[in-house]
């Protein structure tokens, strides 16, 4: 049968298990991913303003949301984060999430634009689009890829977030990504786009924002895009249609939103990864950045969500709030696989780019609820200032697919490949493979002392995992368990000087199991949870109009990787150590940049049998840099030049450390022009990624594909 419909009664009985309905009588209750209120730097309401503002330079904020700790100014924060704009989204054409955080020299992205979704590293481990953030709800953005065009702000928190915005459903411990959408501003706004993409990929934009009633208590803010045509694959198409509508209202005491997300997208030719058969001497070359592996693919995934939050101040120091979302996704794919192509037997890629693949479907639908609900109060003990938080999150979330193999091969290349096999003639109904339901109670309390230039914060949350599988073929739950466990944090922020803070932080958390993908012999099996911890300390200093950050941090979890059978689990630990160094700023009036560099040491420890002992853990790079600038010549009133360039260093391919990718350096080059026509405001804008056409491999572990090629884009915005 058909996965089952969301219906109302489902919709209530979800609400009912989280605590969230009201009675005549009755308080708000509990839920999925923690709050956004405040801690000790009160900047304003999560829901009333919605962000801090920015930063010298405007491309970086002041700070941002926490979850649990609430919305907190960089300096004041124990942890190392960074606050991107919408103004940065729009000045660089930033596509997708990959295009902002990787400025941040600990994170990179495993995957290229036009492929199947976005997936990350940061501080070395794997983080997926899944695990992002909706205005501080998990579970509710598509985990495939996230148009930027309805986001004011991509927060980036490294290391574990797990106290302040509870259980990643993916199971991310590198860090976690929060995105705030656009809300209407006191101005009016109608503004409308016209873009195009190499090769031939154009679309348009409208963002249309109005606040009315009563001291512009109600705003309203639409985001609608359609686009399509070949974009960074030859003869491949990518098409994109979203619907972004905001609500908001801010009363005295009073604040709500609500979202409505509507995201239907396909691409004809995706850009796939491939792995390398075992016991080759060398990787290959990568290929031209226009080829798919794979001709003949096609991926559609649809996404309907919806979000609110409300938002009360009880008194003057303390407040309540809940928060509740859904959403329902429906993906259907081509999904070619590799394969020996006279047994079928599974087969990477040989040193000279051979391999043979097998076409098939595997199509998947999840639908899934979250919500949080909590109380933030602020109050002394003698001259001690205290910022205390409870939250309660709950995300329930069914998950299934249908597996259709092939039953035929081909020969192929990866510098010429083949058109796909015909696919199964018959495509299987999806069907149940999973229930999950990650719930957890937390508090926290940050104090203030000696004017606040001392703050100490101490927090536990109380996690609990619930996995159910069950078999596509005959409906019956084959595996079960349930977990839970008490993850501590503490964090310290010391400021000698006004302007310096020295903080440090203790992290640990619980994660999800993973469920093994099809790459794999044990695919399907729900292994089972794992814990992390992490060690942080850090100084930063705000000089004005620039800031600068140095973290030492120690992450570690057990590590994830395939046994000689080929079967997935978690065989020891994987042990991160990094230094960081980031710069952010104006560094003269119109001279506007992001520079960093990150070191990390990714060691494979406490192996069975001392398997790859000390062995660097696959697709992590030892060495990342980033610079960026952004220019207002003189010479030329609305002309803006930018630039940037990133270096990764070389990554091994596999825990046995034998097979290595190459170092790489990009650049990019942009520039845009602000004036007037007919009255209007105009801004009309070129950029250029991958400026020399480099030629590159990204990893994600053992798995790898060929970066985009040389990408132009260019753009007309008029507010009217």
């Amino acid at each position: 049968m058909p996965h089952r419909p969301f219906t109302r009664s489902l919709l209530l009985r979800h609400l009912a298990a989280a605590g969230l309905l009201v009675s005549a009588g009755g308080a708000l209750a509990q839920s999925t991913q923690p709050a956004t209120l405040q801690t000790i730097t009160v900047e304003g309401s999560q829901l009333s303003d919605g962000v801090m503002p920015p930063f010298a330079g405007g491309q970086v904020a002041t700070g941002g949301s926490l979850g649990l700790l609430g919305t907190s100014n960089v300096m004041d924060s124990p942890f190392s984060t960074v606050n991107y704009t919408s103004q940065l989204v729009d000045d660089i054409q930033a596509r997708t999430l990959a295009d902002v955080i990787t400025l941040d020299p600990s994170v990179r992205t495993t995957t290229s634009t036009g492929g199947f979704g976005e997936d990350f590293l940061i501080r070395g481990f794997s983080v997926g689009t899944g695990d992002v953030g909706l205005n501080g709800l998990y579970g509710l953005l598509s985990a495939n890829r996230i148009p930027l065009e309805m986001v004011e702000r991509v927060e980036l928190l490294k290391g574990p977030g797990t106290l302040m915005r509870g259980i990643p459903p993916n199971g991310s411990i590198g860090g976690s990504v929060n995105v705030i959408t656009k809300r209407a501003d006191d101005e009016p706004l109608t503004r409308v786009s016209a873009a195009y993409t190499s090769k031939a990929n154009v679309g348009t934009h409208v963002d249309i924002g109005r606040r009315f009633g009563k001291n512009n208590a109600w705003g309203v803010r639409f985001n609608g895009v359609l686009r399509g045509g070949e974009a960074s694959i030859r003869d491949g198409k990518q098409n994109l249609g979203l619907g972004a509508l905001a609500l908001d209202y801010r009363g005295e005491r009073l604040r709500w939103t609500l979202d409505a997300i509507y995201q239907d997208e396909k691409i004809d030719d995706f850009r796939a990864q491939i792995g390398f058969r075992p016991g080759i001497a060398e990787i290959p070359a990568a290929p031209d950045g226009d080829i798919t592996f794979y001709p003949g693919t096609t991926l559609t995934q649809l996404d309907k969500t919806v979000a609110s939050r409300l938002e009360y101040d009880l008194t003057d120091n303390l407040t309540a709030h809940v928060a509740m979302g859904y959403r329902d996704n429906v993906v259907k794919q081509m999904f070619p696989i590799s394969v020996n192509p006279n047994t079928l037997a599974r087969q990477g890629v040989d040193a000279d780019g051979n391999f043979g693949v097998m076409n098939s479907y595997y199509d998947s639908y999840s639908k899934t609820f979250s919500a949080d609900a909590g109380l933030q109060a602020r109050f002394n003990t003698g001259s001690v200032g205290h910022v205390v938080a409870l939250s309660a999150t709950r995300m329930d979330q069914e998950a299934g697919n249908a597996y259709s193999p092939g039953t035929a091969a081909v020969s192929s290349n990866i510098y010429n490949p083949s058109p796909l096999p015909a696919a199964p003639s018959v495509r299987k109904n999806m069907e149940r493979a999973s229930e999950t339901t990650l719930s957890s109670i937390a508090i926290a309390d940050t104090l203030s002392f000696a004017q606040d230039s001392v703050l100490l914060t101490v927090g536990a949350r109380r996690q609990t995992v619930e996995v159910d599988g069950y078999s596509t073929a005959t409906g019956a739950r084959t595996s079960t368990y349930k977990a839970s466990a008490i993850s501590p944090v503490a964090g310290i922020v010391v400021k000698p000087l006004n302007n310096v803070s020295i903080y440090g932080n203790f992290t640990e958390g619980l994660t999800r199991g993973t469920i093994v993908s099809a790459n794999y012999a044990n695919a399907g099996e729900v292994l089972d949870p794992y814990k992390s911890k992490q060690y942080e300390a850090g100084v930063k200093v705000d000089w004005g109009k620039v800031t600068t950050t140095v973290a030492v941090y120690q992450l570690g979890r057990p590590a994830g990787q395939a046994d000689d059978a080929n079967v997935y689990g978690y065989f020891g630990e994987q042990r991160n150590r990094g230094l960081e160094l980031t710069a952010y700023g104006e560094l003269q009036p119109g001279l506007r940049f992001m520079a960093g560099a990150a070191f990390t040491q990714a060691k494979l420890m406490n192996t069975p049998g001392g398997v790859n002992e000390g062995n660097t853990a696959a697709g992590v790079p030892r060495r990342t840099f980033n610079l960026a600038l952004d220019w207002d010549t003189p010479w030329v009133n609305g002309l803006s030049l930018n630039g940037s360039v990133a270096y990764t260093s070389s990554s091994y391919i596999d825990s046995t450390n034998t097979l290595s990718l190459p170092a790489v350096t990009t650049f990019g080059l942009g520039a845009r022009y602000r004036t007037e026509v007919a009255g209007k405001p105009v801004v009309l804008r070129a950029n250029i990624d991958n400026l020399t056409d480099k030629k590159y491999w990204l990893a994600s572990g053992s798995f790898a594909t060929n970066a985009a090629g040389r990408t132009v884009m260019l753009s007309a915005t008029v507010d009217f």
